[in-house]
């Protein structure tokens, strides 16, 4: 069997995201901390997940410095997991599985969650990579430029 590179070990950028969040449990603690969820009960209500499971997830993602620990803002002894800078920019990575999923894993009609500009109260636009002049890109205009080996 294979032995798995450590996240060090790996050149590509998708492999070393992959290894800090790619887990389900972390992706859904990242979602529901954009959905303003700060509390462990909270967290553990919305996942259904075990308490140990919930708990490696949290210190991993506070680890990653994705997620802080501070005091509740309720002034109780809670403490509350708030997104950081480097959290908060996970956002893109959150709403483009979001859109995925709504166009291939929904039948026509079928209800789903949304995803709203609280401005225009409208659902967000498509996510598409574009150029710098602004047109889209597909995946057949695009390349992955390698790193050379010595």
């Amino acid at each position: 069997m294979p032995q798995h590179k450590t996240s060090s070990a790996q050149t590509c950028p998708v492999a070393r995201s992959l290894d800090l969040i790619g887990d389900r449990w972390m992706l859904l603690v990242v979602r529901d901390a954009f959905d303003g969820v700060q509390r462990f009960g909270d967290f553990q209500r919305s996942l259904g997940v075990a308490r140990n499971i919930l708990s490696d997830r949290l210190r991993r993602l506070v680890e990653a410095d994705i997620l802080q620990v501070q005091p509740a803002s309720d002034g109780s002894a809670y403490q509350e997991y708030v997104l950081t800078d480097i959290g908060k920019s996970l956002f893109p990575i959150v709403v483009a599985l979001r859109q995925w999923g709504e166009r291939h894993l929904f039948t026509h009609g079928e209800h789903h969650s949304l995803l709203i500009d609280k401005r225009t109260r409208k659902p967000v636009p498509f996510m598409i990579p574009r150029s710098k002049k602004g047109s889209a890109l597909s995946a057949e205009q695009t390349e992955v430029q390698k790193v050379s080996r010595p």
